[in-house]
């Protein structure tokens, strides 16, 4: 694959990146919107491990220290397609949404080195959500339709740097933007007009990762993986605009007519420090086996930024269990023997708390359960792959009032290498 063919994916990607979307889920109402995973789908089907291992040919997101063991240049894209089964108690409703996951670049610099840069979904909203009140012969009185779209997207660079034998350091940066559009429209019967509130925030900020990763050789070729990573306390500043107006409907498309309502404000989002450590062992391109666990405080929302009286936060935190098998990465007789088997499986505590009660006090957490697994498939007899993820999980639950999420995610990634920087050799 030449040069010229990169730059036309690192487009196309990238435009597709921006402008998507990449959820059905009601939860995505609260907040930001629904968390991506930050992690590559090799990662994501070992049920997010990553900070302690990583391999000479593959890219890694959950630790920037892995980069110092990049041998070629790799490029990887990826998408995916996610089936979701909403159910509240009573009625079930399905959805399905596809959409680009991320595009990155990663290169060795020198035999200690590597550096990275990519472009990611951050968060993902994209919700409707219908309401309608009947009186006591069961005629309507009044419809609520409330509806959400946008994201925050991150691009990022990493690099990492091989300090003594196999111990790795990483830094890794990232700017955060993107917009979030909230509105609620309410018509009431014999009411000529609607009635909309339209909420809309612009966010920006930068963040900042440092991560660590250490191996050592236990016995007969089996080693010890060790990785830690710690995000920074980071604030993502939010330019927020609100409106209330009325509106007629001509063929399907709103008509505003009076703006009752403007409201203009500055605040920002606090999103505190992140910890994460993993260990693992395993054979270097053969087996691997380990668990990784992540916790952070709360987030912090400024008054009336992206904020409801129905949710609060709590800490967050995540337990991932998993690991892959390569039968024989060389072998050139059989080529499943060169395919890699993944599987893993992940608790999570999303931080999130819903209040779908009458009772104001009464807010329940939504925790996040998923088994994972994949392969990554070679591509001919080169370094290439191609690889599959599988998402099969459970969001929240029906008790109390609130939405349970049946999930089925089907993930797919290029994983490409090339030697790019080489020096000119003289005969």
């Amino acid at each position: 694959m030449n040069k010229l063919t990169i730059i036309v994916l690192v487009i196309f990607t990238s435009s597709s990146v921006f402008a998507q979307k990449s959820t059905n889920s009601p939860y995505s109402f609260f907040g930001i919107g629904e968390n991506s995973q930050q992690n590559t789908v090799e990662e994501i089907s070992l049920g997010g491990l990553g900070i302690s291992t990583s391999d000479g040919y593959h890219i890694s997101f959950a630790n920037p220290a892995n980069l110092a063991n990049l041998k070629v240049t790799t490029y990887t894209f990826a998408g995916s397609s996610n089936f979701v089964s909403v159910k509240d108690g009573v009625s079930t409703e399905n959805g399905l949404t596809s959409a680009a996951s991320y595009f990155a670049l990663g290169f060795p610099i020198g035999k200690k080195m590597g550096f990275s840069f990519g472009l990611m979904p951050k968060s993902s909203v994209g919700y409707e959500l219908y309401k309608e009140n009947k009186d006591v012969n069961d005629e309507i009185t009044d419809i609520t339709l409330l509806k959400g779209k946008g994201g925050v997207n991150r691009v990022f660079t990493g690099i990492g740097y091989n300090i003594y034998k196999d111990l790795n350091v990483g830094l890794e940066t990232e700017y955060i933007f993107g917009n979030i559009e909230n509105e609620t429209i309410k018509q009431v019967r014999d009411v000529q007009l609607a009635t909309k509130y339209l909420n809309t925030n612009y966010l920006n900020g930068f963040g900042l990762k440092l991560g660590v990763n250490y191996k050592k050789k236990i016995k007969n070729e089996i080693n010890l993986y060790t990785g830690l990573t710690v995000s920074l306390e980071n604030d993502i500043k939010t330019d927020r605009k609100e409106y209330i107006y009325s509106l007629t409907y001509d063929n399907g498309n709103e008509i505003p007519r009076d703006t009752a309502y403007f409201h203009e404000a500055k605040s920002s989002i606090v999103k505190p420090m992140k910890t994460a450590i993993g260990f693992g062992v395993g054979k270097n391109d053969k087996w691997f086996a380990g668990l990784e666990y992540s916790f952070q405080d709360a987030l912090k929302f400024n008054t009336g930024v992206l904020t409801t009286s129905k949710a609060q936060y709590q800490k967050s935190s995540k337990l991932s269990v998993g690991g892959f098998y390569t039968p024989n990465y060389n072998s050139i007789s059989n080529y499943w023997d060169r395919v890699t088997y993944r599987a893993g499986v992940k608790f999570e505590q999303t931080g999130l708390m819903v209040n779908a009660t009458t009772n104001p006090n009464q807010y329940e957490g939504i925790d996040d359960f998923g088994i994972t697994f994949g392969v990554g498939l070679p591509i001919g007899n080169q370094l290439s792959n191609v690889n599959l993820g599988f998402e099969v999980g459970k969001r929240g639950k029906t008790d109390l009032g609130l939405i349970q999420e049946n999930y089925f995610n089907i993930k797919i990634s290029l994983s490409l290498n090339d030697k790019w920087f080489n020096k000119a050799k003289i005969n």
